[in-house]
């Protein structure tokens, strides 16, 4: 047996893991924690909360051993099915919000949802638009559609890759189309570290140079988008110069690069011109 206290002085893990884990454990939340260091956990619980600091000290990811990840203020299912939701794709929900207004009827689509962070974040700010979101693994949309309905969002799933998944839909066209899609080249030594090599590859790695998935996305989204409609991606900090190079061949107008917090290139966009056939834009 041993004390609260002593098991978080002995973790190597920072202490605000140690805390979630042990509260994952023995059901001690960090109040409970703070304020009675000295209460003896039982012989089942120390085992648990050892065992859990050392899959933690492994590199398992904290949020699929807690099985959630907060993003936008709300807390996702997560597991290793899909990315582990992070702070700076927030910007990506930031900008589909300022071209969503309030009250306004829009078709939305999200390309690659993971587990459902972006699409279902802009359909909490905004319920009223049409939301469709894709994926190509069956498993991350069962994890998406588990998110939608905690968070009473409505939003049509489709599996598939990328616009294939709209097969059927001839027709539809979007006033928004975004996404987070792959955008690491496969032989970039950070897919060996923190938390990615849990992670599922194909929604990190994208060819030799990080650019497949993107390329496809930018020839392919004129012939889904409504004349001026957008086009807002995520990709690497060192991908601006080639993501707007593929907006300007794919004839996209109003091309924009947005930074994230920490002031690196994370967003690109741009918006169809309303003067040109949609059809025509698709290279």
């Amino acid at each position: 047996m041993a004390s609260v206290g002593s098991l978080l002085a002995a973790s190597a893990l920072p202490r605000h893991e140690a805390q979630s884990l042990l509260e994952l454990a023995a059901g001690l939340d960090r109040v409970a924690q703070v304020t009675h260091p000295e209460r003896i956990l039982s012989a089942q619980q120390v085992a648990l909360v050892q065992a859990l600091f050392a899959r933690r000290c492994s590199g398992e990811p904290l949020a699929y051993m807690l099985g959630e990840r907060e993003f936008w203020g709300l807390a996702f299912k997560v597991n290793p099915a899909v990315l582990i939701p992070r702070p700076e794709t927030e910007l990506l929900v930031e900008l589909a919000l300022e071209r969503l207004p309030l009250q306004q009827a829009a078709r939305v689509l999200d390309l690659g949802t993971g587990s459902g962070a972006v699409a279902v974040a802009v359909a909490h700010e905004r319920p009223g638009i049409d939301l469709t979101a894709v994926d190509v693994s069956a498993d991350a949309l069962a994890v998406a559609r588990v998110n939608a309905l905690r968070h009473g969002a409505c939003i049509a799933f489709a599996q598939g890759d990328w616009f294939a998944a709209l097969a059927g839909r001839s027709g539809m066209r979007f006033d928004l189309i975004l996404g987070n899609p792959p955008y690491i080249a496969a032989a970039d030594p950070h897919l060996a570290q923190g938390d990615l090599p849990h992670e599922p590859a194909q929604a990190l790695a994208a060819g030799p140079d990080g650019l497949e998935a993107i390329r496809r996305i930018v020839a392919q989204a004129g012939s889904h988008l409504a004349p001026g409609g957008w086009l807002l991606l995520e990709h690497g900090f060192d991908q601006e110069s080639a993501c707007r190079a593929l907006f300007e061949q794919a004839g996209f107008a109003e091309i924009r690069t947005w930074r994230d917090l920490a002031g690196l290139p994370r967003v690109t966009g741009g918006r169809l011109d309303a003067q040109i056939d949609a059809g025509q834009v698709e290279r």
